[in-house]
This record gives structure tokens, C-alpha cells and sequence, in this order.
């Protein structure tokens, strides 16, 4: 009686083993490509599959010029369903290239009117915004004797001459709304001059937006030029840094949603868009950008000084991504010498 009691409790077990199985296997996997820091994709992710049960999202991530170059490499059999998190002047090139599904989101009214693409219906839609910013190690300056900076001309005193780590523009999307609006604020002819005094101070220029600042926080150099979420988070997890905000205006871009065009999953790809322009959504974003698409939920960052939505420089996107090609270009040209080597 045992051994047959035994038997037949093990049933349930089976089949339950094999429904969820199959229930595994009618959910629908959605390949993302996004540029999205990796401790916030986590949330992203649980919180869409909570909502959307049927839908899987599988990641593809590293930073926007990284994920830009293989999504134009990848233009004549595109891999990802859906760009979730890539910078907006992105998402323009792939418009440019024919590789992106016009689709207005439910929910698309209530977005900012600067921060869609004008197209009707859109072919990106914005999430949220993030600016140049830097992250000054006080500690390390009170060894060295370093005065705080206040201003981008600060950067070019030479008492910080290999002091300071800022992003390669070429990889990094934080590195080029650095150079695009100093571009944009100062003129060509000043920028590039400009950038030639601060390259004399450079340490090295990362591959990473992230990662300047995390090298700030540990004390490898003084200063670390990022952007507003990495500086914040940084002084949240308790390394010693003040945030600067210079004070001549900030670089920006925009995180975007868009979906290929050659996805053959259409309709979880809408899903995702839908879900990526909803209030719950936002909230998440609100959580790490103090300026959000969706108008009445951003907060203010509690280390970020300022107002960044205040100090966001004019920026005129088009230009930004129709010149990208030539600016990076010339700013290798200028500067690759003191790049981190790319990852293998």
C-alpha cells in the first residue's frame, strides 16, 4: 500500500513538472539590445514579465556605442526584436537605415512632445533623459590639494593634469553628449580647442559612461567626468564624492524605445513598448534620472545639486546624430592615445 500511495502522489508531480514546461515554452522570447546600466536592468525585467507573463525578455548589453555598432553591423539580418535603453541620436541612425517600425504606444499622448520622435506614429519613443555630470573625490583632493571645480573651463587648470578619467565618446554615449554639446554650446572652432586643453589632463578615457566615476569613487583619479545616475549612486553607496554640475550647461540624450522593423514578434515587441511609456514604468526610471517622459512623476536625485532639468544645454538632436560619424572620427584622430584598450 505504501510503495502504491507513493506512486500515484509522485502523478501531480509530473504533471505539474510537465505544464510548467510547456507553459515555459509558449512564452514568447523578446531578444533586447539596451544600453540600460546593469543594476537597473533587473528591475526593469521583473517588473515587465510580472505585467506580461507570456513574454521573456533576454538581454543584450554593453554601452551605446558598443550596441550602436553591432546594430548597424547587424542591418542586413538584425538579431534584436526591440532597442530598450539606447540613446535617442542612436536610434535616429537606425531610423536613417530603414531598421525601425513605426508604432505609436497606448499611453503615447501623455508623453512629452520633446521627447518622441515628431513622426506620426513615432518610430522612438523616450523614457528619460541623462546628463554629463562629474564626480569629485574629496578625499583624494584634500591629499593633493585640488580645488573643486565648478565649470567645464575649471577641468583645463593645470593642477589636475592626470587627474581626471572621462569616456571615449566612440564607445560610450555619455562620452559623446559630452563632446556633441560642448559642440553645441561653445562652436567647433572653441570646442575642439577646448577638448585639446582637457586632453593634456586626461588619465585615460574608459570604454564605459559608468565607469569614470566608479574610478573617482575608489580614489584611482581625483575626478571622474559621467553622468547624474552614476555620480548619485555612487555617493549613495557611500564613496566619498561630491557631485558637480558645471555650471556653462550639461550634455544630454535621451533613452529610448524602438522596435526593428525585421522582428518576427511584432506584437510582444508592442507589448514591450506599451509597457515602456506607462506610468509603472516611469516610476522605475524615477528611481535613477530625475528628468522622465512621462510628465509628473520624476523626483528629485537626493545627491544630485540643482535642477538638471534647468541646466540641460539646447541641444539639437538631428544634428548630433547626423555629425556623429564625422566628430568621432576627428576626436580619435586627436585623442586615441590615452583610450582604455577595448575589451577582447
Amino acid at each position: 500500500m505504501l510503495h502504491r500511495s507513493i506512486r500515484w502522489a509522485a502523478v501531480p508531480a509530473a504533471l505539474l513538472s510537465l505544464a510548467f514546461a510547456a507553459s515555459a515554452q509558449g512564452r514568447t522570447e523578446l531578444l533586447v539590445y539596451t544600453a540600460l546600466e546593469a543594476d537597473q536592468v533587473q528591475a526593469y525585467k521583473a517588473a515587465f514579465e510580472k505585467e506580461n507573463p507570456s513574454i521573456e525578455l533576454k538581454f543584450v548589453r554593453d554601452s551605446t556605442g558598443i550596441v550602436t555598432a553591432k546594430l548597424l553591423a547587424e542591418k542586413a539580418n538584425p538579431q534584436a526584436d526591440v532597442v530598450w535603453g539606447l540613446a535617442a541620436t542612436s536610434l535616429m541612425l537606425l531610423d536613417k537605415e530603414g531598421m525601425l517600425q513605426p508604432y505609436a504606444p497606448k499611453g503615447l499622448d501623455a508623453i512629452k512632445a520633446n521627447m518622441r520622435d515628431p513622426a506620426n506614429p513615432p518610430k522612438w519613443v523616450g523614457m528619460d533623459v541623462w546628463s554629463s555630470a562629474i564626480c569629485f573625490n574629496t578625499a583624494e583632493a584634500q591629499k593633493k590639494n585640488l580645488p573643486k571645480p565648478t565649470s567645464w573651463a575649471d577641468l583645463t587648470n593645470p593642477v589636475y593634469k592626470g587627474q581626471i578619467t572621462m569616456p571615449n565618446p566612440a564607445a560610450s554615449g555619455t562620452g559623446y553628449l559630452m563632446v556633441s554639446g560642448w559642440i553645441q554650446m561653445m562652436g567647433e572652432e572653441k570646442a575642439w580647442k577646448y577638448m585639446d586643453a582637457l586632453h593634456q589632463n586626461i588619465g585615460i578615457y574608459s570604454q564605459s559612461g559608468s565607469k569614470p566615476c566608479r574610478q573617482a569613487g575608489a580614489g584611482e583619479f581625483a575626478l571622474g567626468m559621467s553622468f547624474e545616475y552614476r555620480a548619485n549612486k555612487t555617493k549613495r553607496d557611500g564613496a566619498p564624492i561630491d557631485i558637480v554640475l558645471p555650471k556653462e550647461g550639461l550634455g544630454w540624450d535621451m533613452e529610448a524605445t524602438g522596435i526593428i522593423k525585421t522582428s518576427k514578434k511584432q506584437e510582444a515587441a508592442k507589448a514591450l513598448a506599451d509597457w515602456a511609456v506607462t506610468k509603472q514604468a516611469n516610476e522605475l526610471y524615477a528611481k535613477n534620472f530625475a528628468v522622465l517622459a512621462l510628465p509628473g512623476i520624476q523626483e528629485k536625485l537626493e545627491f544630485v545639486p540643482g535642477d538638471v532639468e534647468k541646466l540641460l544645454a539646447k541641444n539639437d538632436f538631428n544634428w548630433a546624430a547626423a555629425n556623429r560619424e564625422r566628430i568621432l572620427t576627428e576626436w580619435s584622430k586627436r585623442y586615441e592615445s590615452k583610450s582604455e584598450k577595448k575589451p577582447l
